[in-house]
């Protein structure tokens, strides 16, 4: 008995050794597939930031507190924030989750009667999510000049056609939005995913350009409508707001959406 007890206890160590080789090798495959996906991340968003600066000026704007953002002591985000000339706010997001790197895009018009553009790019290992949706904050989508805007939009939503497509859960935004577009691909298709990214910006600029200035009048109806959608946003929730509001609660959340993700505080 004694004999049977004492090989148990000394196959403990090897067991032990076994499960941290496989732990280390699974985070040295996390951490390896982690860096490559920041490369091509970042160099994807510094692209879309040329691409914005080559029609208007970005300035860089201030976010505060709110540049670094702790969640539950590991999740981490960074949040960059600037005011597109004759447009409106731009909030740039970025987290490294280790296993998934995502960055979210929102471009919020204030001045100009184009549709919000939100975009959130994830970076799982060697698989990819795109999603590209733009939310109508404006009192008549069917206006002739609004529905041309639309119009164009949809050639670039039309350009991605070939990649594949991911269903999402039914939500309340969804009346916000006619134009929508949820793609995955795979780590070959990088260049690719890459190219939607830009083009998104780029189509949203080149629209953008051709619009009037709204006046004073517009530009305070348009913000009252993008004010509706944020606080109902905190209000009734969402996929990545839920996260928010369960780590920094409701106030600091709406307080947070108001100022720096969509600005309208600012604008």
């Amino acid at each position: 008995m004694k004999n049977t007890e004492v090989k148990k206890k000394k196959k403990w160590p090897k067991v032990l050794l076994a499960i941290f080789i496989i732990i280390a090798i699974l985070a040295g495959f996390i951490a390896y597939n982690a860096s490559k996906n920041m490369k091509v991340m970042n160099r994807t968003l510094d692209k879309g930031m040329e691409t914005i600066s080559e029609y208007a000026k970005l300035t860089p704007v201030d976010a505060g507190e709110y540049e670094k953002i702790k969640m539950y002591g590991v999740l981490k985000f960074d949040v960059s924030q600037y005011d597109i000339e004759d447009i409106g706010n731009l909030s740039v997001m970025k987290v490294n989750m280790g296993f998934m790197q995502m960055v979210s895009y929102i471009i919020t018009p204030f001045k100009k009667d184009m549709p919000m553009l939100s975009m959130d790019f994830m970076y799982i290992l060697g698989n990819r999510k795109a999603y590209a949706e733009f939310y109508d904050f404006t009192p008549d989508t069917t206006a002739s000049e609004y529905a041309e805007v639309l119009e164009s939009i949809k050639k670039f939503e039309d350009s991605y056609a070939d990649l594949e497509d991911v269903s999402t859960d039914p939500a309340w935004y969804d009346d916000y939005t006619t134009i929508a577009l949820h793609k995955a691909a795979k780590r070959k298709n990088d260049d690719r995913v890459e190219q939607m990214f830009n083009d998104a910006i780029r189509c949203y600029m080149e629209t953008a350009n051709d619009l009037p200035l709204l006046s004073d009048d517009e530009k305070a109806q348009k913000k009252a409508l993008t004010q509706e959608y944020c606080d109902n946003l905190v209000e009734k929730g969402g996929v990545s707001t839920d996260v928010f509001k369960k780590a920094l609660g409701n106030e600091t959340t709406k307080d947070f959406f108001d100022k720096v993700l969509f600005g309208t505080e600012k604008y």
